[in-house]
């Protein structure tokens, strides 16, 4: 599950034109937390994810890979 959510984050992200720095902000985490989200050496507490999801206009579940 770490591996599929670190690489939907980094192509989300990527597809929706934003800076690791922007989602940190929108997300009120630092950058090095995002940084390390996408590079699987940290995941996600549930508050913080569900933040990223709405960022992104996915669910939770396409973000772990449920679907």
């Amino acid at each position: 599950m770490r591996e599929i959510l670190a690489e939907r984050l980094k192509a989300c992200r990527k597809e929706k034109g934003l800076t690791q720095m922007q989602v940190a902000v929108y997300c009120d985490i630092t950058e090095k937390a995002y940084q390390n989200y996408e590079l699987m050496t940290r995941e996600p507490k549930l508050e913080i994810l569900i933040r990223i999801a709405d960022l992104y206009g996915v669910s939770l579940d396409y973000l772990v890979g449920r679907e």
